[in-house]
């Protein structure tokens, strides 16, 4: 049987497939820079972080956000679209807000 028949029911090839893997990830690290450097704005803090900091602040963001989002019963990240961004922007400033709670002490 070949790798289609197999169980890859969309009939696309392994090539394909890890190409979709390595877009994703791009998209992660853009998506991640973007939401990171506009928190970072929003808290004042874009002066002192770089873009390797927005771009981890962003990701941790988007996941913070998408926790928080299902914890009040909504949908959180779903893809790359702007309700997605603005959940990750907002999972963002809350990591930025509590990073400079925890270094207040």
């Amino acid at each position: 049987m070949s790798e289609t028949q197999q169980g890859n029911t969309r009939g696309v090839t392994l090539e394909q497939t890890t190409t979709e893997v390595e877009m994703n990830i791009i998209l992660w690290i853009v998506f991640g820079a973007i939401a990171g450097w506009i928190a970072s704005m929003i808290m004042g803090k874009d002066a002192q972080m770089g873009a390797l900091a927005n771009i981890i602040v962003g990701i941790v963001g988007a996941v913070i956000g998408g926790f928080l989002m299902n914890a009040f019963g909504a949908s959180g990240v779903t893809g790359f679209n702007l309700t997605s961004l603005i959940v990750a922007i907002l999972g963002a400033v809350v990591l930025l807000f509590l990073a400079g709670m925890v270094r207040r002490v």
